[in-house]
């Protein structure tokens, strides 16, 4: 499901917020859309810090676990809201958010697969990148 335009991407985020949002609906691309909107709606709870636990408590709320395998990852979830901080930063504090979102996807960071350019695969799914901040071990982030 494409999020094309702010309301969907504002309800698609109240619904990830309140618990509510579909476990189907948490994509990539839905990850993405919920720290766009919380990065330019809600700054404070667009850190890791903050994150954390929404993201857990969503696992937890749509019938998932936060394992030492599964789950909350916050190496991913940093260099997600890194990612999405600077997609904001490159447009005009107005852009509509759906078109930040579509260049996002456009990007290299919409590949579910783009932090294996930074990171090594044993590295990235350690039990310290899931627990903790891991620097990227192949590429530095452009950010």
């Amino acid at each position: 499901m494409a999020l094309s335009s702010t309301a969907e991407i504002e309800r698609h985020t109240l619904a990830f917020l309140d618990r509510t949002l579909p476990k189907a609906e948490w994509t990539h691309e839905g990850h993405f859309a919920a720290a766009l909107w919380l990065a330019r709606h809600r700054p404070d709870l667009a850190t890791p810090e903050a994150m954390r636990p929404l993201i857990m408590t969503y696992n937890e709320a749509v019938g998932g676990e936060n394992t030492d395998t599964g789950g909350y990852h916050h190496t991913i979830t940093c260099a997600s809201i890194r990612a999405a901080q600077a997609c904001l930063a490159k447009v005009d504090t107005e852009a509509p958010l759906e078109e930040v979102l579509a260049g996002l996807m456009a990007s290299a960071f919409g590949k579910s697969d783009w932090l294996l350019a930074h990171w090594n695969r044993d590295t990235l799914f350690s039990l310290e990148a899931r627990r903790g901040w891991v620097e990227p071990d192949l590429e530095p982030l452009p950010f």
